[in-house]
């Protein structure tokens, strides 16, 4: 992967982030329970590589935690078919965009979505 490729990502979370978490319930009242729970990200990095920072706590070089408390405690793994079909991006804004994008268009869906 070259410099400048922002890439987006969905990591399928456990369903019990929606009992035991107010504020994912609360972003998701269309929710019926029949499909996933889902965290949506976009990163420079490869989805992989993003995935295992969120599941670390990953923390940059001034000691901010640079990753998802959600995702932390609740994520499973990647779902690379909800992303796969989205081109890598060359610019952060774009990056933002399509993520929230994608994140509203699975909740049209009836999944439950965290995102950014």
């Amino acid at each position: 992967m070259s410099k400048g490729q922002y890439h987006v990502y969905v990591i399928e979370l456990s369903k019990k982030v929606f009992t035991e978490s107010l504020k994912f319930r609360t972003a998701n009242p269309q929710f019926n329970g029949v499909l996933q729970c889902l965290y949506v990200g976009m990163t420079s990095k490869s989805p992989k590589e993003r995935f295992l920072q969120h599941k670390t706590g990953h923390r940059n070089k001034k000691g901010y935690k640079l990753s998802s408390n959600l995702v932390e405690k609740y994520g499973m793994y990647l779902r690379p078919s909800l992303y796969n079909h989205i081109p890598a991006m060359t610019t952060r804004s774009e990056a933002l965009k399509m993520e929230a994008q994608l994140a509203l268009e699975l909740r049209r869906e009836r999944y439950a979505v965290w995102y950014n």
